[in-house]
């Protein structure tokens, strides 16, 4: 009788593994069908999209009307951004396609300036409309490279996930028309060359000038380290383990990691060569039951950044998100707060000690600026709010703009009802550069049923 027990017990436990190992499988099958659906569906959106740019542009040189130019620009503009979100929806991250994100955002800045400003008392230059011409022609032939890919895909109905593994283990794929198909494209889009928009687009894109405001002299392996653990603050017996990024460039870095050999605890950082200043630190570990407030910690913020030669800093924001404090600050010039010039750093609020932090921004575009005097006075931009604001403070800022240009600005903060907003008045044109909606307390929900 034992036996029979046994057996049925045993029969029990192989059905249940089979039957946990068919629902398994299932759930797989169901999360990969899902993945190649929606890696189908953005390139067939992406190949729509460029058939439309192509059509959108071929209809600007046809306008004579600048009333009927400025949204049909526009519309290109919306395209582009579409083309662009469809292609980051795509498993290209292995695959160098960056000359192609780069011909639309060209495409997409170029449209944007262009339908933004008075085409009555600045019509678009024979230049521009070369411009156009030449885009015209070369959106049509990423149209027909990508059409050529769509017709294999649905011919041989080629999978997408495919693609994913072959990059992700640099193996040849079964099949990799899809692959060669967006190595021709990305070929032919290099093969354009630098197109001359004109010079309504110079200096429209903010550049990757990487560190060019960094000074002091070219630091060591050996000093690398000891700036690592200084900020890791893991002790003496510790592990090291050390990268050398971007060797023979002017912006090169060192990428070190510290582990402290009894606790594990790890810091991980990124140094750059000139000056040793760090661009970004992480210290991992957990982080306990909170014992400090925000307040102290944001104290602990500014102190740490003092003492590691951050000077002339505001305090921007700070928020909460489980036990860490999280706080933004920006360079301050003469009283103008340089909002490029951001670092953000997180606290641990269980013992008030660095926790994360990054400066790549700040070093970046950190330097002194020629600020020029406002063209209009503060009332004078304060008129160009909507009278519905109520506003409680406002200062001099420099910020970036819609088409990543600095633009020296009024900044005013005001309420709407039980809402607060900041806004950017140019201070030159009084033009209305921004508006930010700041986020509200989230509500409770604990005593909901």
């Amino acid at each position: 009788m034992l036996r029979g027990i046994l057996i049925v017990v045993l029969a029990l436990g192989v059905a249940g593994t089979a039957f946990w190992g068919y629902q398994e499988h299932r759930e797989k099958n169901a999360i990969l069908i899902n993945a190649e659906n929606n890696y189908q569906r953005a390139f067939h959106d992406l190949t729509y999209q460029i058939d439309l740019l192509h059509d959108r542009i071929g209809t600007t040189l046809a306008m004579n009307s600048r009333s009927s130019l400025s949204p049909e620009l526009a519309e290109v503009w919306r395209v582009t951004s579409e083309a662009h979100s469809d292609v980051g929806q795509l498993p290209l991250a292995l695959l160098p396609f960056n000359k192609t994100e780069e011909f639309l955002s060209n495409i997409g800045d170029f449209s944007y300036r262009t339908a933004v400003r008075d085409l009555d008392k600045e019509p678009l230059s024979d230049k521009e409309y070369q411009t156009l011409q030449k885009l015209y022609k070369q959106a049509a032939d990423v149209q027909q490279d990508l059409r050529k890919v769509q017709h294999m895909v649905l011919e041989k109905n080629l999978r997408w996930m495919d693609v994913e593994m072959a990059l992700a283990s640099n193996q040849e794929a079964a099949d990799n028309t899809i692959i060669d198909g967006f190595k021709t494209v990305e070929k032919n889009v290099e093969s354009y060359g630098e197109t001359d928009f004109g010079p309504a687009f110079v200096n429209m894109q903010k550049k990757d000038e990487n560190f060019k405001y960094l000074k002091g002299d070219e630091i060591s392996e050996d000093e690398a380290v000891r700036i690592a653990k200084k900020y890791a603050a893991l002790g003496n017996n510790v592990n090291i383990k050390v990268t050398e990024n971007g060797k023979g460039s002017d912006y090169g870095f060192f990428s070190v990691s510290v582990q402290n050999k009894k606790t594990k605890e790890e810091a991980d950082m990124d140094i750059t060569k000139k000056g040793g200043y760090p661009i970004w630190f992480i210290l991992d570990r957990e982080v306990a039951q909170q014992k400090i407030s925000l307040n102290e910690a944001s104290n602990n913020a500014i102190k740490f950044l003092k003492q590691n030669g951050f000077q002339d800093l505001d305090l921007f924001e700070s928020a909460q998100y489980d036990n860490l404090g999280v706080f933004t600050f920006v360079s301050n010039q003469n009283g103008v707060r340089i909002y490029p010039d951001a670092i953000r750093v997180k606290v641990a609020l269980d013992n008030g000690r660095m926790a994360a932090f990054s400066a790549e921004d700040y070093l970046k575009s950190h330097h002194q600026r020629d600020i020029p005097e406002p063209a209009i006075s503060k009332e004078e931009a304060r008129t160009k709010i909507n009278p519905q604001v109520k506003v409680m403070e406002d200062r001099r800022a420099v910020i970036m703009n819609d088409l990543n240009q600095e633009v020296s600005c009024y900044e005013f903060l005001g309420t709407m009802g039980e809402d607060t907003y900041r806004i950017y008045i140019n201070a030159e044109t009084g033009q209305e550069e921004k508006v930010e909606k700041l986020k509200n307390a989230e509500p409770v929900y604990e005593d909901v049923v």
